[in-house]
Parts: C-alpha cells; structure tokens; sequence
C-alpha cells in the first residue's frame, strides 16, 4: 500500500527545515475522490470525477489539524465506491501531496453529490 505523504513533494522539504533549508508552504490544498489506493504518485485509480475541491484549516494543535470549511459536494457521473482522497497544491496539474482512506468507504451512483464533511490530519506520536 502507497498511500501516504508524498516524499518528494512534502515530507522531504519537512524534513529539510531542520537542515536549514527553508520550507514554502503550499499557495493551496485541494482534495481530489479515488476508487482505490492513488499509490505513490496520486495519480492511481481516479475516481470519475476529476474535480479538485478546495480545503482551508483551522489552526493546528496538539498534532493535529481540521478543516474550516467543507470543500463543497462533488456531482458523481459514474456509479462507482470511493475509497480513497488524494492532496494537491493546485486545482490542476501542480504537486500530489499526500493521500489517505477514508474511514468508511461511500458507494455513489450517478447523478448523486457527494460531500465531505470533515478532515483531519494528524502527526504522532507527539510528546505531551
């Protein structure tokens, strides 16, 4: 299993801040419906529906991060189960990011919407 954050394009330029070298943090952050694993370059199993849905965050805290706005409902074309998101730096072409599964995986028919409701992302172990 691929998904993950991606090593080129996020947890390598992390980890290089603690060289000294400067981290530029994404201009965005856009979530983008698979069918399965995206594997290691987001680019895998793609959900019919190519939409990018922007995402803004709260602040974090204890590790932990959630979004502050829902990014919007996706209008499905396609009868199919969604799995999986993948993370991008812009609502086409740029950067994939990093992906995960979703708890549990919704089946959609077409002509549905499908929204995400809440996204979290969390770093552990942290120290208390």
């Amino acid at each position: 299993m691929t998904t993950g954050l991606s090593a080129a394009n996020l947890a390598n330029r992390w980890l290089n801040m603690l060289a000294g070298t400067a981290f530029t943090a994404p201009a965005g952050f856009f979530v983008k419906l698979h069918t399965g694993d995206p594997g290691a370059a987001g680019a895998n199993n793609a959900s019919a529906v190519t939409t990018r849905k922007a995402v803004t965050w709260s602040a974090a805290s204890g590790g932990s991060i959630s979004q502050a706005s829902a990014p919007g409902s996706w209008a499905m074309t396609a009868t199919e189960t969604i799995t999986h998101v993948s993370f991008w730096d812009a609502v086409t072409a740029g950067n994939f990011l990093d992906s995960a599964g979703l708890n549990t995986p919704r089946s959609v028919n077409n002509g549905d919407s499908l929204t995400q409701n809440t996204l979290t992302i969390t770093l552990v172990p942290v120290a208390a």
